[in-house]
Formats: structure tokens, sequence, C-alpha cells
């Protein structure tokens, strides 16, 4: 599968972004997705993930509450909405497929596929 997202920009604090990743070449449903991103100096991170079918979620602590993530299926699509950005959520954001056993991982290792990220920058 190939996963392309987009939507990254430049905010001030307090203001909200959605993140959009298109998927092709495979059959959606039958992917976990999830959100990762990496500040600079910094290793990738886990941010959100959804289950198959999206009726369950799961977040970092650090954007538990501000951040959602949802799908739609018919449209081979996956989201991320981010309210209440802060200037410590700057980071290139990364969508990510899995076909693995688990109902869904926060785990870098348990995603075969990647996007190409989306630059997010959020000022003070």
């Amino acid at each position: 599968v190939q996963l392309q997202a987009s939507g990254g920009g430049s905010v001030q604090a307090g203001g909200s972004l959605r993140l959009s990743c298109a998927a092709s070449g495979g059959t959606f449903r039958n992917y976990y997705m999830g959100w990762f991103r990496q500040a600079p100096g910094k290793e990738r991170e886990f941010v959100a993930t959804i289950v198959r079918g999206g009726n369950s979620a799961s977040y970092a602590d650090a954007v538990q509450g501000r951040f959602t993530i949802f799908r739609d299926d018919a449209k081979n699509m996956v989201y991320l909405q981010m309210n209440s950005l802060k200037p410590e959520d700057t980071a290139v954001y990364y969508c990510a497929a899995s076909t693995g056993i688990l109902r869904t991982s926060q785990s870098l290792s348990a995603y075969k596929y990647w996007g190409q990220g989306t630059q997010v920058t959020v000022s003070s």
C-alpha cells in the first residue's frame, strides 16, 4: 500500500490543523492505521492509532484530549484532527499502516507501510 500524507502547515499556538492520509494499492479496511511524529533531533514517536473499522483509537499522553484520529474506509483515508496546538507539537507527521495480527499498536516496528511525512510548525 502507498500512503500520501498532507495537510501540514504553520499555525499559532492554540490553533488547529487536520492532517489527511490517502491510501492506495491495498485493501484499506484490512489495515490498522497510525500517526507518528518526529521533531528535529528527536526519535520518531507514537501519536495516535485506530483499529480496523474505526471503532476504537488510542493516543499518546501528550496529545490525549487535543487530537482525534478517524478513518473513512469508503475513501481510503485516515485523518488526524489536531486542536489546541502547542509549540511542542512541531514535527514532521507520518501516517503508517499495518496488517498485523494485533488490533492496533503504538510501536513503530509494527507498521510496515509509511507515508512521506508532512511538516507541522506551531509558533508561540
